[in-house]
């Protein structure tokens, strides 16, 4: 398998603002290349590179024994930092929006778990006892913005590559197939049986917040469909909230009919995947101090 990286001085890496988080005599650190595939390829995952303040937590992510070297991963987790940092969800082609803090108070996500077979995503940020997402909104929707970058930067960097092997890449699609689910089939429980929940998400700001991120993940999950080996659990899970309630319910939030990715839903290769966790391990608002020694994710 080829990589379509750029060869790249160090003398050139001292000019970009990546700079400063590497360390240029480590001669055989593969991050100098990860850095400028990324800058290369997926502009909008670099955008999450410049932006983060503490350098060194990006790069922490990265694996040089992945296919795309855990860009997607130091993404994803980069945006969880930015977001805390800035009380603000930083949106994939720039911009950002408030985080809206009054969904904090809605009911707690976790009482949809039974709504989905179990798997890791539903553990992770639904059950108790793992994630913040499980017993408030607020970071569902951080975890939902946080999948919509990461995805996008995978489908950005394969369609840089000459190929995709058997065996690479599997499951990019799941995280955010299973957060979009999530949100969907939260806003169904919500219009069915939990009066004040609804009200707060048809309020103008919550409403906009909703629709912008729901927009962008629409957008981003629709451009991978077609990309082989891109998902295990994604089709099941997109199936879930293309069903007639959770559309409704998100129609009236959204002011239009949410997209069913039904080109998502077409068979297309799935390698097999064994002994790799397929969940972002890092709890939502939460970071860790050495990412570097953590399991990342390979999707």
């Amino acid at each position: 398998m080829r990589r379509l990286l750029r060869s790249i001085s160090f003398a050139a890496l001292a000019c970009m603002p990546l700079a400063a988080g590497l360390n240029a005599a480590e001669a055989g650190d593969c991050r100098p290349d990860a850095i400028e595939r990324l800058r290369a390829s997926a502009p909008e995952g670099f955008a999450i590179y410049q932006a983060i303040k503490d350098k060194k937590f990006f790069l922490g992510w990265i694996s040089c024994g992945e296919a795309q070297l855990g860009l997607p991963t130091a993404v994803h987790e980069s945006v969880h930092y930015i977001t805390a940092e800035l009380d603000a969800f930083p949106l994939v082609q720039g911009g950002q929006l408030k985080r809206p803090h009054e969904v904090s108070a809605f009911f707690a996500p976790q009482l949809i778990a039974g709504k989905f077979k179990a798997n890791d995503f539903v553990t992770t940020y639904l059950r108790p006892g793992s994630a913040s997402s499980s017993t408030d909104f607020l970071y569902l929707l951080d975890e939902l913005n946080a999948y919509t970058h990461d995805l996008n930067t995978a489908v950005s960097l394969s369609r840089s590559r000459v190929g995709v092997e058997a065996g690479d890449e599997v499951d990019h699609r799941d995280g955010l197939a299973a957060l979009m689910a999530f949100t969907a089939l939260y806003a169904e429980r919500a219009e069915q049986s939990e009066p004040s929940t609804w009200r707060g998400l048809l309020e103008p700001r919550v409403a906009k917040t909703v629709s912008e991120l729901w927009g962008r993940a629409e957008k981003v999950m629709a451009s991978s469909c077609g990309i082989p080996n891109f998902g295990t659990e994604d089709k099941s899970l997109i199936r879930q909230f293309c069903q007639a309630g959770p559309r409704a319910a998100l129609q009236k939030i959204l002011g239009r009919a949410p997209v069913c990715p039904t080109a998502c839903l077409k068979s297309t290769p799935v390698a097999a995947l064994e002994g790799k966790p397929r969940v972002d391990m890092t709890p939502t608002g939460s970071l860790r101090p050495k990412p570097a020694a953590n399991p990342a994710r390979t999707f």
